[in-house]
């Protein structure tokens, strides 16, 4: 069995304040991509689940998610998952939590308490479950599926050395008193509901809403960002932006054909820049 397993793109990222969990409210409009890892999953030679994925060094959440369905009672016998890794690591992008996602999805219909499980691996993987786009509030339990949206496309500039750790952006953040009150995240809240739901193209988006509240951070932390969205500015995108605690950097077009141009324009130092459009959606758990 092959799964696809879609990055996902923050289209508008605005941070509440800090829960009494630790976790800060956020309200987001995900956008699951056409850049996708793949996820293999066949019979384990034993009896032991095993999970290979050569670009994770250390813990993947893929295995914290089987250990989690285990738990929970899953009996499908043991399983190998091979990962091929195509979403950059530690990017924004929320690739970790696609390939989780991706597997919690092998027990639909065969367990409960998936979406529980799914919050508790992290904010990025709830609305991974059944990749759509749609706005996510809370600290990304809540997910509240919009129209698909129209032709657009995007080219990304992953990090030229190693990632951004997200708790260190949401660290940064705080020191640098970054966010919003709960009565100002209310009110971009329904601004952001409304231009969702009218299935309106992010080139028509208010440019205010087209804002990361964690950008400032990540930049701080990685000053080669401002360089990346720069240039993205350069060859012509209608807005760039930082996705998620980045540190990928984004650019939109019109479609791909604008995007391959602008990328092709772009400084040979971003010769790792990927073009890209939104997914349409998978079948998953609703």
């Amino acid at each position: 069995m092959s799964l696809l397993a879609p990055a996902k793109l923050n289209l508008g990222l605005f941070l509440g304040p800090r829960r009494e969990d630790g976790l800060h409210e956020l309200r987001s409009l995900f956008c699951p991509l056409a850049l996708a890892d793949r996820v293999i999953v066949e019979e384990a030679p034993g009896d032991a689940d095993e999970v290979i994925c050569p670009q994770i060094t250390g813990p993947n959440l893929v295995a914290v998610a089987l250990e989690g369905l285990r738990a929970r009672g899953w009996r499908r016998a043991a399983v190998r998952i091979e990962i091929d890794k195509r979403i950059p690591v530690a990017a924004g992008l929320g690739g970790g939590s696609a390939d989780a996602a991706a597997v919690l999805r092998l027990a639909a219909g065969e367990l409960d308490g998936i979406g529980e499980l799914a919050a508790a691996l992290g904010a990025d993987v709830p609305s991974q479950l059944a990749p759509r786009f749609a706005l996510v509030s809370g600290a990304g339990e809540v997910v509240e599926p919009m129209p698909d949206l129209p032709e657009f496309a995007l080219v990304l500039i992953p990090p030229e050395e190693e990632g951004l750790e997200t708790a260190a952006v949401y660290r940064e953040a705080d020191q640098l008193g970054l966010g919003r009150d709960a009565a100002e995240l209310d009110r971009v809240t329904a601004r952001l509901r409304q231009v969702a739901a009218s299935g309106a193209s992010p080139l028509d988006y208010p440019p205010d809403l087209l804002a990361n509240d964690l950008e400032q951070a990540a930049i701080s932390l990685r000053p080669t960002i401002a360089e990346a969205l720069a240039a993205l500015e350069e060859v012509g995108a209608a807005r760039a932006m930082v996705t998620g605690s980045g540190p990928t950097a984004f650019g939109l077009f019109e479609d791909v054909f604008a995007a391959d141009e602008a990328a092709s324009a772009l400084p040979p130092r971003y010769a790792n820049a990927i073009v890209t459009a939104p997914q349409r959606r998978l079948a998953g758990l609703s």
